[in-house]
């Protein structure tokens, strides 16, 4: 059983709310998944272990949110390259913090991505639940072919 690590900065707990529902793909298709605040990483060695990893933000006047800008820095010396990645958000207007984020993990940290970042206005809105539980499948579906 492969491990995954989503890794969420909200504002209002929309991303929190996605990242739990991409927890629960992964999940579902007989993975671990381990979901956490921006907060509660400190170190590099918070995101060594896993086999995926998972960065989301909102985007707020159109950017990701300033603590998932520090996490990616900080992941730069955590020697991610080849791992599986994926990127998600929330957003109300445009939605540039998902594909910053896919952008940062595929050319800096070099990571092996999912096909494209998720980007939700809302987990209840559209099959918005949905959509995050077949990010999470996704995930599970490149960990499968490992």
């Amino acid at each position: 059983m492969a491990k995954a690590l989503i890794v969420y900065t909200t504002r209002t707990g929309e991303t929190q709310q996605i990242g739990e529902l991409i927890a629960e793909g992964i999940r579902i298709s007989g993975h671990e998944a381990t979901v956490l605040s921006n907060k509660d990483v400190k170190n590099e060695s918070d995101l060594q272990g896993y086999d995926a990893i998972v960065f989301g933000s909102p985007t707020y006047h159109g950017e990701m949110m300033q603590g998932m800008k520090t996490l990616l820095f900080l992941a730069e010396k955590a020697g991610l390259d080849g791992k599986i990645g994926g990127a998600f958000g929330a957003f109300g207007w445009s939605g540039e913090a998902p594909v910053r984020i896919y952008d940062t993990m595929q050319h800096i940290l070099k990571m092996n991505m999912v096909k494209d970042p998720l980007m939700l206005k809302s987990s209840s809105l559209g099959g918005g639940i949905q959509m995050a539980q077949d990010y999470g499948r996704e995930i599970a579906k490149k960990l499968d072919q490992q």
